[in-house]
């Protein structure tokens, strides 16, 4: 096999059973670094599935978020109903100003357990993997395009933005001569 057709094979996952890959082509791929002996291969990042594991990151934030500040007004509205402040006197333990931490604790619990339970699902995880997968597959543009589109957008929109204005200005003169102040 080809140092190529090795270095194709590791990064995409596809090393057959049993085949034993060289430090030297280890070492070549993106993702690991060797420390000097031959045995020891230290992975220095994740690739693209950094990527997968952030948005399963911050999809857990936004869910707690969610489930504290649903909590949140539901404490609230049941505390502000008398029938169920005389079913549930422990209702105004607390005060409106206190809650907030309280139901965001709750909801922090109840979004990571939303979370791992997705992450321990075979089928989000066969998902996200595939994700992965496609996210190393995408071609980033350099520093410099991403800078000479950025100079291409901004000057546009100035003057798209001074056009707009003048026109504006033209047919506001227009107008009044026409139809008098």
């Amino acid at each position: 096999m080809s140092d190529d057709e090795t270095k194709t094979k590791v990064s995409d996952g596809e090393a057959a059973e049993g085949e034993v890959l060289s430090d030297e082509s280890l070492a070549t791929i993106g993702d690991t670094e060797t420390s000097g002996s031959e045995d020891a291969v230290i992975p220095t990042h994740l690739g693209s599935t950094k990527y997968v594991h952030a948005a399963f990151f911050v999809v857990g934030l936004v869910a707690a978020f969610v489930f504290g500040r649903v909590l949140e007004g539901i404490w609230n509205a049941l505390a502000a109903w008398p029938p169920a402040v005389r079913a549930v006197p422990q209702l105004l333990l607390f005060g409106e100003d206190e809650r907030p931490f309280y139901t965001m604790v709750a909801g922090f619990a109840a979004g990571l357990i939303v979370i791992v339970q997705l992450f321990r699902n075979p089928g989000v995880r066969k998902w996200s993997d595939d994700v992965a997968v496609e996210l190393s597959k995408v071609v980033w543009p350099s520093r410099e395009t991403v800078t000479n589109g950025t100079i291409v957008v901004v000057v546009a929109s100035a003057l798209a933005t001074v056009y707009v204005g003048l026109l504006d200005r033209l047919w506001g003169f227009v107008t009044t001569l026409v139809y008098g102040a």
